[in-house]
């Protein structure tokens, strides 16, 4: 499988998620099944800059060659100044000192942003071929769509991680609320899209002892991502009264590699683009499925399998033995 993951990494930084990382290292480690053939970095999670740091240090400490590419640095029109500070904000000290043994990943400068030819150019050349998914904001895939008209119908795959239907405490989530426009644009395209909405996510649970046997291997891989997840493990568990984190975007690698044990329906999918409390919230429909449709436009794109059930035993398994390879 060739595929390209558009990410937004925070391994090593205080106070930023590391599920990218570990569907990085899942997809990895998952050679030859896998071939991962591009990364490309959006400001989400953590700011653009700070995502390419955070992938180039990642690769150079686990030793695997992967070309990364820089990408948007703000969403296609949602005003970046209350994200930033909202994800960038100081950590309380108390917490920031999880982080105290783990040096920063060292800056990287990153060349002009380029994910969005980089990523339309590949899959444009092989289609039919390429898997893309998409685990941060989808502002490159939606500046990739609107350069390469294209693109949607030469995917083979676009599996992305974002939207929530029904989480209690989440009207929407970070991925489709920080860039609603390229949300819609994408889920509208008429890609062969899957997605893993937070009400799937949430079903998954890494916990320390969890950890601490899928990166027993001693291995570059394992010894990286064991000193960068253990301080995010403890950060959630304080936060968000967890006994461990969830591991959100390693979903989506994991589904590719083994589609059982997630269970799948199919829907239709639009995100809100006006109101304040609504706006870049998702909302699903089954096609036909409406009794009350006044007022609603035409339906876009087609139907998006949706992730439903999550076997968090068989997935916990899934990264164990990839990561003992």
């Amino acid at each position: 499988m060739r595929l390209i993951i558009d990410c937004d990494p925070g391994n090593g930084i205080p106070g930023a998620n590391v599920d990218d990382g570990l569907a990085l290292a899942l997809a990895l480690a998952a050679r030859p099944q896998i071939s991962l053939e591009l990364i490309s970095i959006v400001a989400g999670n953590t700011s653009r800059d700070v995502g390419f740091a955070v992938a180039s240090e990642m690769l150079k400490q686990s030793g695997y060659q992967v070309p990364v590419v820089a990408g948007a640095a703000r969403a296609l029109s949602e005003p970046p100044q209350p994200w930033r500070a909202y994800l960038d904000r100081t950590t309380d000290p108390t917490l920031t000192d999880l982080w105290r043994d783990l040096p920063a990943p060292p800056p990287h400068t990153p060349p002009a942003p380029t994910a969005a030819v980089a990523i339309g150019e590949l899959i444009c050349s092989h289609p039919g071929e390429i898997t893309l998914a998409a685990i941060g904001p989808l502002t490159n895939i939606a500046h990739a769509m609107q350069l390469y008209p294209q693109l949607a119908q030469s995917l083979k795959e676009l599996v992305i991680m974002g939207g929530v239907f029904n989480v209690e405490g989440y009207i929407k989530d970070t991925n489709f609320a920080l860039d609603p426009e390229a949300a819609r644009l994408v889920m509208n395209s008429g890609a062969n899209i899957t997605l893993a909405p937070l009400d799937a996510t949430t079903q998954t649970m890494l916990t320390q002892a969890d950890l601490e046997r899928i990166t027993r291997p001693d291995t570059p891989l394992c010894r990286y991502l064991r000193a960068t997840t253990r301080p995010w493990i403890d950060y959630s568990r304080r936060t968000r009264r967890l006994p461990g984190c969830w591991i959100h975007d390693v979903l989506t690698i994991a589904w590719l590699l083994e589609p059982q044990l997630v269970r799948t329906e199919e829907y239709l999918v639009d995100v809100a683009l006006e109101g304040g409390v609504t706006r870049g919230s998702s909302r699903r429909w089954r096609p036909g499925g409406l009794k009350l449709a006044v007022g609603m436009p035409a339906e876009q794109g087609k139907p998006v399998r949706i992730m439903q059930q999550v076997d968090n035993l068989r997935l916990l398994s899934l990264l164990e033995n990839t990561l003992a390879r």
